[in-house]
């Protein structure tokens, strides 16, 4: 493992030159996409000056980067010492994710050879599979990353989208997050953790969007560490939205970027279980993701957004490599070596599966939070109002 590492280290030192794009491999398939069109989309600071390692965000479905980072992880990581960069998705990310897994391509390499260093991925939902993509359709990009971070992700395809694509019509994108989509199988065939990469999955039993139940979870990454809030806050409640102001996922996040490996819920203190809104946040932020932010997405994913009757085809390097993959294989001369053992999904001393019961309050806690936030959100304006 450590000759691995340095071998990485020592590829990506060749190819991070501050202030350049990294070189991509031979082996990437050629981008599809306009490179000048994804720079222009790619959000970053002047310059990078803070200590830590920087982050691209990368946001979900029928959503922008403003609308799910600006209220949440692009507020609280500069804080925490980390430079943020967001890309804005083609079409509100609801056109096909390949696609938009070649913007994210372009961001890492962009904002890696900005750094003069390998950065750390932060995303939620939908934006969870555009970067895994990348990092296994595009291997060059392995060596740009060191931490993958996903919250409330649809690694293995939602049931919403199931039943949203049921009238026959859909945005692409939602095709390809129905459960047993060509998409997912080519993402998730073979090895789900490429690279020397730490991955990890952040999910939450209560989450109304990416279901846990019934097993397999949809956010366990096989060879990840996948993490539910629950098992370090047993019967909290965190809605979908809710992980991008929850305490304890932004707690797990800036553990995984802040120590080598994924993030470790043994070193997450108890009292973060005892917060409403993680620091750095307050009641207007979590009152705009409640609302503001999953009202524009789940309009934009169900009405005006784009529409076709089925998923979109699979990338012509992904039709060659299953090509490739079904050919028979010649007869060999000798014995046939034994195949490597797959990478079983970690999991944390006592975590879920997602195949045990939910705790805690129904999903409509989400309503709730959003009751609450805007309350509080309604009382410090007036109580400023009479000052």
């Amino acid at each position: 493992m450590l000759g691995r590492r340095l071998v990485v280290l020592a590829v990506g030192a060749t190819v991070l030159l501050a202030g350049a794009s990294p070189a991509r491999a031979a082996s990437d398939p050629p981008l599809s996409i306009d490179r000048a069109a994804a720079l222009a989309v790619l959000h970053c600071p002047p310059s990078f000056t803070r200590s830590k390692t920087p982050v691209l965000l990368v946001h979900g479905t029928g959503s922008t980067a403003a609308e799910s980072w600006a209220h949440s992880f692009a507020k609280t990581l500069p804080g925490a010492g980390h430079d943020v960069c967001t890309i804005d998705l083609p079409a509100r990310a609801l056109g096909d994710i390949q696609v938009a897994a070649e913007y994210v391509v372009v961001a890492i390499e962009d904002v890696a050879g900005r750094a003069g260093r390998r950065i750390d991925v932060v995303t939620h939902s939908q934006g969870g599979l555009e970067p895994r993509w990348a990092l296994k359709w595009f291997p060059s990009t392995q060596t740009l990353v060191d931490d993958y971070v996903s919250l409330s992700a649809t690694h293995h395809g939602s049931a919403d989208a199931a039943g949203v694509c049921s009238v026959g019509s859909c945005a692409p994108a939602v095709w390809q997050q129905v459960p047993g989509s060509r998409f997912l199988k080519a993402l998730n065939a073979g090895d789900e953790t490429p690279g020397d990469v730490s991955y990890t999955s952040i999910y939450s039993l209560t989450d109304e969007v990416v279901p846990e139940l019934p097993p397999p979870s949809t956010s366990i990454i096989a060879g990840g560490r996948n993490i539910a809030v629950q098992d370090v806050c047993p019967g909290r409640p965190v809605n979908h939205i809710g992980a991008l102001h929850d305490p304890v996922t932004h707690a797990l996040v800036l553990d995984a970027l802040d120590h080598a490996g994924a993030a470790d819920p043994s070193r997450i203190s108890t009292a973060t279980c005892l917060g409403l809104v993680a620091p750095g946040l307050d009641a207007s932020d979590a009152a705009y993701l409640q609302t503001i932010g999953l009202g524009q997405a789940g309009l934009n994913t169900i009405v005006t957004g784009p529409k076709s009757s089925a998923e979109p085809p699979l990338a012509a390097y992904v039709l060659a490599s299953q090509t490739t993959a079904a050919a028979p294989a010649p007869a060999p001369n000798g014995p046939s070596p034994a195949a490597p053992p797959a990478r079983p999904a970690t999991q944390p001393a006592g975590g879920r599966q997602g195949s045990l019961p939910a705790t805690g309050p129904s999903p409509v806690w989400g309503i709730g939070v959003a009751a609450v936030a805007l309350s509080l959100l309604v009382r410090r304006t007036t109580r400023q109002s009479r000052r």
